[in-house]
């Protein structure tokens, strides 16, 4: 589940006094100067810290875990530690991995049988242990090519991902998908990103190992980012132009439009703040999930995705995803691999017209875009069954023709 609404901006005041600000209604940077967060790395709690009215009053509240319907008390009590760490959140993820797979949710109970999975850890270049899943065809199944998954901000492949990468891998793919750094099961802070850069390198030095293995050279390699992750896989392609022979791109990040960008004042000292406290969590955070599932019984298991990083947004983090995004959209034109960019009309977190920018500005003289009318931001796991399965199925035709034609 992804993010861009915390990238949306109103208006805001200039003023740099102490005076409290109205909350923000859409765009939560709207308040960022006269509001700050302590980063949580002390204690269990979530300390959130107002700029007071004078220097002698300050107001403190603690941020407390909705708790999780249908479980025990003790899973909800496992589900409430910190999750700033990976151990803890290897922890719960160990304890609700069977809790999930009984969901009455298409991508777990109508799984396809006979999938191998194995999951195991790479320590990366920058000495951190990044979480690595593969999932293969039943035996027998001749392999067609493979698809490395890149998932959004704040999520993990642990989850929906695992549906999904089941799916595809019943229609002859040998799918793998890591973690970012800072999310899901792997090593750093929790929803800190330094450098979208180092994202994107992580990407490239693990899936160029998965890639060299003598099981799969030859076969044609295609990623799939969603959300913030078809921003990695974008900056990816564009530091390693003929590395993919495609590129699947679902409701991806790639832009923020104009009318939502932050004044200019007020980016340069967003920017100068993330370096003085790159870790608070600054912006408050809305219920993504209402702006993520248009199937409300599919919204309620959201709560499940255990963890996910849905605490406020660090500071760091949101110049990183907004330096990327000025990025991608500066380098667009040399955007050069087929692509299959897929998109629900209705999206409120990404906006589909910057799909049908990507689409019109890439080079690439393979490119196809889909817009589902109606559909909100996760189309792979938020919408009606019939109109998940249909996206699969363009996404399974849209690989085959291009292994086909190799």
């Amino acid at each position: 589940m992804d993010l861009s609404c915390a990238l949306r901006f109103h208006q805001p005041n200039l003023s740099l006094s102490r005076r409290k600000l109205e909350s923000p209604s859409i765009h939560p940077l709207k308040q960022f100067l006269p509001t700050i967060s302590l980063p949580d790395i002390y204690s269990n709690t979530k300390p959130f810290l107002k700029l007071p009215r004078s220097r002698h009053s300050t107001v403190v509240t603690a941020k407390l875990k909705k708790p999780i319907d249908g479980v025990s008390e003790e899973l909800n009590l496992i589900a409430s530690q910190s999750l700033d760490y990976a151990p803890a959140r290897r922890r719960v993820r160990s304890a609700f991995v069977q809790v999930q797979q009984q969901l009455d949710h298409p991508l777990f109970k109508m799984a396809p049988p006979g999938i191998k999975t194995y999951e195991w850890y790479e320590r990366n270049s920058r000495g951190l242990e990044i979480f690595c899943k593969r999932w293969m065809p039943e035996p027998g199944v001749q392999i067609k090519g493979v698809v490395c998954i890149c998932h959004g901000y704040g999520d993990t492949c642990t989850f929906f991902f695992e549906g999904i990468a089941k799916r595809i891998a019943a229609s002859g793919y040998g799918v793998y998908a890591l973690d970012h750094p800072g999310f899901g099961l792997s090593e750093g802070l929790h929803g800190y990103i330094p450098s979208f850069d180092e994202l994107a390198d992580n990407v490239i030095e693990q899936f160029t190992k998965i890639k060299g293995r003598p099981e799969l050279r030859g076969l044609p390699c295609f990623m799939l980012g969603q959300s913030m992750g078809g921003a990695v896989a974008l900056k990816v392609h564009l530091k390693e132009p003929s590395a993919w022979d495609g590129i699947v791109l679902v409701a991806p990040m790639c832009r923020i439009a104009e009318d939502i960008q932050p004044p200019a004042p007020i980016l340069k000292a967003l920017m100068l703040l993330s370096k003085v406290m790159p870790k608070a969590k600054l912006l408050p955070q809305k219920d993504l999930a209402a702006l993520c599932f248009r199937d409300l019984k599919k919204k309620k298991m959201a709560d499940y995705n255990v963890i996910c990083y849905n605490d406020q947004m660090r500071l760091k983090t949101a110049v990183e995803l907004l330096n990327a995004t000025k990025d991608i959209e500066k380098q667009v034109e040399k955007v050069s691999s087929p692509l299959l960019i897929l998109h629900g009309a209705a999206d409120k977190l990404t906006d589909p017209l910057v799909s049908q920018f990507l689409y019109e500005k890439a080079s690439s003289k393979d490119k196809t875009l889909k817009l589902y009318e109606g559909a909100y931001h996760s189309i792979l796991e938020g919408e009606p069954d019939a109109r998940i399965f249909a996206v699969f199925d363009d996404i399974i035709a849209w690989l085959d023709s291009r292994c086909s034609a190799k």
